[in-house]
């Protein structure tokens, strides 16, 4: 349960089940538009600035990285999570994720930095993360279990 706001969430209590992958894609949507504002207002200050194209994309690349982390070991859901009623729940089973877990669990965003190749990797990995959510008995996807074993639960 949370205490309001974006209070802790205390994990596994009573009418908390797992999160399939359709809340789970639609938060992740209304993160990324949220988070392409902000890369759009940074590219195109930097742009103003007269900084090369492919320099200025990378630090709203790794705003997105860093938006879902802090947002995840903050509060345990970031505001697309939140507004669906998801929370992001550690490896231990209750509580938020650890900044480490929280890194881990959204490591596959960094590959948009890699030059040329780096969407493709990053849509694969999307994709992945889709099938193994869809698949798994837990709603976990491969980066949840590389993770630790973090959980996104709806309750």
């Amino acid at each position: 349960m949370t205490t309001g706001g974006y209070g802790q969430f205390a994990g596994t209590s009573i009418g908390v089940t797992a999160a399939g992958i359709g809340p789970r894609a639609v938060a992740r949507f209304i993160d990324w538009i949220i988070a392409a504002i902000v890369g759009a207002i940074l590219f195109w200050v930097l742009d103003i600035a007269g900084v090369p194209g492919w320099v200025s994309v990378l630090p709203g690349a790794a705003f997105g990285f860093l938006y879902f982390v802090f947002f995840e070991v903050i509060t345990g859901s970031t505001p697309g999570k939140k507004f669906l009623g998801l929370h992001v729940v550690g490896s231990a089973g209750a509580g938020k994720p650890s900044i480490v877990e929280s890194a881990k669990r959204n490591a596959y965003m960094l590959l948009t930095l890699i030059p040329w190749i780096g969407g493709i990797l990053w849509f694969f990995a999307a994709i992945g993360i889709a099938v193994t959510v869809s698949a798994s008995s837990t709603k976990q996807g491969w980066h949840d279990t590389f993770a630790g074993g973090t959980r996104v639960v709806k309750g």
